[in-house]
């Protein structure tokens, strides 16, 4: 059975930093793409970063230079290192992989929250 477990979320002032962390298994998590999503109160989810199985990462334009997203397949984790937090930052984080096969389904966490002070 698939699982993605997010975590790390929490209250951060403005300029501050956190490290959230997805948890994967019930698939062979080295051969996929990982990506992060958030979702603030009232609008659609947005991606945030992706990382491929080689480790190629792609961040959207707003959080280029300020997030960082990376991997560990021996450990079937993906992180996001997120420093220069804003309050426009605030939002649950959500990761999310698709199968490569049809139909091509969505996976995703449950999300952690995170909340920037300003």
């Amino acid at each position: 059975q698939v699982q993605l477990v997010e975590s790390g979320g929490g209250l951060v002032q403005l300029g501050g930093s956190l490290r959230l962390a997805c948890a994967a298994s019930g698939f062979t998590f080295s051969r996929y793409s990982m990506k992060w999503y958030r979702q603030a109160p009232g609008k659609e989810r947005e991606w945030v970063a992706t990382i491929a199985n080689i480790g190629n990462s792609y961040y959207s334009d707003t959080v280029k230079g300020r997030f960082t997203i990376s991997r560990d397949n021996a450990k079937n984790m993906v992180y996001l290192q997120m420093n220069s937090l804003k309050p426009e930052d605030t939002a649950v984080y959500l990761c999310r992989y698709d199968d490569d096969y049809y139909p091509y389904r969505e996976h995703w966490g449950q999300g952690t929250q995170v909340t920037v002070s300003s």
